[in-house]
């Protein structure tokens, strides 16, 4: 067995699941480095490579997400997953991406991490419920009791949300422009009336211009189109706007002097936008900068 081209082949996988788990490319691309290593040292020892190696970053995952600073992170109510350009990442090579959507990954991070690697393990990646009990130490019953808990809580959200590439587009940029001009009743007509806006800056007492750490996120229409015309009064500065795709879906990208400091992405139900994302914590944002050259 080649140790290298079998990591290889199953590398885009590998990094999917990670990336999945934590809600940012960069900590998933050191997992399955620390799952290289790992590999080097047991690849000749395992008979199922794909299987091992998913279990190996599940680990890595789990440990990585009960860190202290991870939790500090994960329980920010304003805390978004990294937006992805997913043709740059290495994870476009992936078939099984129909479930990256930012509005499906924000769902994933509500869950348990035990909740989210059984649906990512079972329904994703095929493992058995023998295999995922043994890996999160807990009984087969107690795994399929975490399966049926995370496939509530994300099929809620499916039945909500979805709509055409076409229609996704139009409203996203007539949100953009609306929220530009602080045209309150504009927004409202385009929000649902139980939406909600979240807006990432980063840690507690970051901001990006005039826009600060709102700590959690903004509900109802009428509040978003408040909070989002107040935003455009105090910020004036030139916004340098980029259409692309994150995360599969419609996206814009502000750039200040070619670099990003704000992806604006939505999730469309019913013909109105039911959530609204706002990524605008640079640190995090510095892999889009090819937006900047692309659409040069």
């Amino acid at each position: 067995m080649d140790t290298t081209a079998t990591f290889e082949a199953h590398r885009p996988a590998l990094l999917a699941l990670a990336y999945r788990m934590l809600g940012d490319l960069g900590r998933a691309e050191d997992v399955v480095q620390d799952a290289w290593m790992r590999w080097e040292g047991h690849a000749s020892e395992v008979d199922a490579p794909k299987a091992f190696l998913l279990k190996v970053v599940t680990r890595l995952c789990l440990n990585e997400v009960g860190s202290a600073r991870a939790r500090r992170e994960e329980s920010r109510g304003d805390r978004l997953p990294e937006p992805v350009d997913l043709g740059d990442s290495g994870l476009g090579q992936l078939e099984m991406l129909d479930e990256v959507s930012m509005a499906f990954l924000v769902v994933l991070q509500r869950l348990t991490p035990p909740e989210r690697a059984a649906l990512l393990l079972h329904d994703v990646f095929d493992l058995s419920h023998r295999e995922i009990a043994e890996l999160l130490r807990k009984t087969e019953a107690a795994s399929r009791q975490l399966l049926a808990r995370a496939r509530e809580n994300v099929a809620e959200e499916r039945r909500a949300l979805g709509t055409s590439s076409e229609e996704h587009r139009r409203l996203l940029q007539a949100f953009v422009q609306a929220s530009a001009a602080g045209d309150q009743q504009q927004l409202m007509d385009l929000l649902a009336d139980d939406a909600s806006l979240v807006v990432d800056v980063g840690p507690a007492g970051g901001h990006v211009g005039r826009i600060r750490n709102v700590g959690r996120p903004v509900e109802g229409a009428r509040k978003i189109a408040a909070f989002l015309a107040a935003v455009a009064q105090a910020d004036t500065r030139p916004r340098e706007g980029h259409e692309c795709q994150l995360n599969r879906e419609p996206a814009i990208v502000f750039l200040a002097e070619g670099r990003p400091y704000a992806a604006v992405m939505i999730a469309v139900a019913a013909g109105r936008i039911r959530r609204v994302f706002v990524h605008a914590d640079p640190a995090r944002l510095t892999h889009l900068g090819q937006i900047a050259t692309a659409t040069s």
